[in-house]
């Protein structure tokens, strides 16, 4: 049997039926005087729990790809020193922490936008492939506001075919 478009609009109307309390009666629409007519509601502004980033590190946005030998991970760092900088990798748990700071000025009487976060990130990252975690087989370096971190890849056996007997 054929849906028609009166179907649809039906199947429409209940679900909106359903989801706004009533399970037998349509919901009539809203007009433009009715919305104009509507005391305005005013609230204060609710503070939210996550706003408070003192609580909380920065998160460090991250690409991690690969190429046939190696594992790379690219960091966006503008703005932070090197001395700034925490780099560490424990089995195959990759740790980048620091500090960004400058966003602070004391003549500062009031903030019009603050979007920029300024202070402490930490970003781990479990490392896809094994790599190896010795001084030689990694590579860190800082260039234009990029943190490049490159790692050898761990040689892999194959896996083997075991005969089911």
């Amino acid at each position: 049997m054929a849906r028609t478009n009166s179907d649809d609009l039906l199947m429409e109307d209940d679900l909106a039926a359903a989801f706004l309390g009533g399970d037998d009666e349509l919901v009539a629409p809203v007009t433009a005087e009715e919305v104009a007519e509507a005391p305005e509601e005013v609230s204060e502004p609710v503070e939210d729990e996550w706003e408070n980033t003192d609580d909380f590190p920065g998160q460090l946005a991250v690409d991690v790809y690969e190429t046939a030998d190696k594992l790379v991970v690219k960091a966006r760092t503008a703005g932070i020193s090197k001395s700034d900088l925490d780099v560490s990798i424990s089995d195959n748990i990759l740790t980048i922490s620091g500090v960004l700071s400058g966003g602070e000025d004391e003549q500062t009487t009031r903030w019009h936008i603050q979007e920029c976060y300024w202070g402490e990130f930490s970003r781990t990252i479990a490392l896809p492939v094994q790599v190896k975690e010795d001084e030689n087989s990694v590579k860190a370096e800082l260039k234009d506001g990029v943190l490049t971190i490159t790692f050898e890849k761990e040689k892999t056996e194959a896996p083997k075919k075991i005969a089911i007997q």
